[in-house]
């Protein structure tokens, strides 16, 4: 598989340790393999190595203690962490005793935190691994991205291996991350939760439709989702309120699934040319996990949240609490049409900046309304210069 440069930027000063979470498959054990070559590594998901940690944790600290001081200066690798909680008691004391730093890796939290695991008191530092975004591919292709999504492996691959390597991370993703772990134990439930999670994706989110169509109660629901954002499968998008307006919404979330191909493969959706509402839809996804992973690569913490009132005007994102208004239409030309609801919002709360992206050739302006070209949006995305 090509060799491709990742944005994220993980630097450890010594003794410090940290955190780095992902999805599986987003390349994590690649990224360190190459930024950290000469690291020892301990890979839980070897069934001998899961076996021997699981029953006695306080072999890492006696296979630690006896290797050289030369090695133990780099940090220490500790791959799939979530599935030996157990083992964090044993990393807490060899840091506190002995110096040592880790990068502890994994693709959930949630098992950790609801086993009350050690997270290590905030001595250790977060990253965050996303599927690949734009500038990290050399000859960017928009319709492969949506159709094979970004996790590296996917997006590499030509069309036919790539739709079998989707039906089995679907289903290895719900079988390892979910239910092997134990997050769940109501299997059938589960699984005709996240099919209508699929195809409500990126739409508002009414609990008690989704828990009437699984046959499941509302408090249900609402704990699946949760287990989706815990194992990071899933993005949640919170409604802008700045002040009281009974004319906007503001109780209900949006859902996205963490990966645009994911979305696409779970409801069956191929594009072939970038026009028509399936293709915004995915457009209007693909955008916002760059604006995902910008945030976390870049470290700025500015909020996302959608805005829309009861008589249909919307905003897809609005970030920083207001100051960056941002639409996203899959159109190849703007029209008045696509303009009401981010005038309604600059009209309302006065960002510094309102950007329709879309698929038009040349950036223009119109009145305070910036139209820019999804290739422009992303590089000054990238460059710093929207946030």
């Amino acid at each position: 598989m090509k060799i491709v440069k990742r944005m994220l930027d993980l630097k450890l000063p010594r003794h410090q340790t940290t955190f780095l979470w992902g999805a599986r498959k987003t390349g994590k054990t690649t990224y360190l393999k190459q930024r950290f070559p000469d690291s020892l590594r301990y890979d839980f998901l070897k069934t001998d190595l899961f076996l021997e940690m699981s029953k006695k944790p306080s072999l890492l600290r006696e296979r630690l203690l006896a290797k050289d001081k030369a090695t133990l200066k780099k940090p220490i690798i500790l791959d799939e962490v979530q599935k030996i909680p157990q083992v964090l008691d044993e990393v807490h004391w060899l840091i506190e005793n002995k110096g040592l730093s880790f990068i502890l890796c994994g693709s959930s939290a949630r098992k950790l935190k609801r086993g009350h695991a050690n997270l290590l008191g905030g001595r250790a530092w977060r990253y965050e691994l996303h599927p690949f975004v734009s500038p990290e591919i050399e000859k960017f292709d928009l319709l492969r991205a949506l159709n094979h999504g970004l996790i590296p492996m996917h997006y590499l691959q030509n069309d036919s291996d790539c739709k079998k390597s989707l039906e089995a991370y679907v289903q290895d993703y719900l079988r390892e991350e979910v239910f092997a772990e134990g997050l769940t134990r109501k299997i059938p439930a589960f699984s005709r939760f996240f099919d209508a999670f699929a195809y409500s994706h990126g739409e508002i989110t009414s609990y008690h439709n989704i828990a009437r169509e699984c046959g499941i109660d509302s408090k249900t629901v609402k704990e699946y989702y949760q287990i989706l954002i815990d194992t990071l499968l899933a993005i949640r998008v919170e409604p802008f309120k700045r002040r009281q307006d009974r004319q906007v919404i503001t109780k209900a979330s949006k859902y996205y699934m963490f990966d645009v191909g994911v979305a696409g493969y779970l409801t069956k959706r191929h594009l072939v040319e970038e026009k028509g509402t399936e293709f915004g839809r995915a457009f209007e996804h693909f955008m916002l996990m760059e604006i995902v992973a910008y945030r976390a690569y870049s470290k700025k913490d500015f909020v996302i949240n959608f805005w829309r009132t009861k008589f249909g005007h919307e905003v897809d994102f609005v970030l920083d609490k207001g100051k960056i208004a941002i639409e996203i239409k899959g159109v190849r030309r703007v029209d008045k049409t696509d303009t009401k609801g981010l005038e309604a919002f600059t009209q309302k709360y006065s960002p510094k900046r309102s950007i329709i992206v879309c698929n038009e050739n040349e950036k223009r302006i119109r009145g305070e309304i910036e139209i820019l070209p999804w290739k422009v949006f992303l590089h000054e995305l990238w460059a710093g210069k929207i946030l």
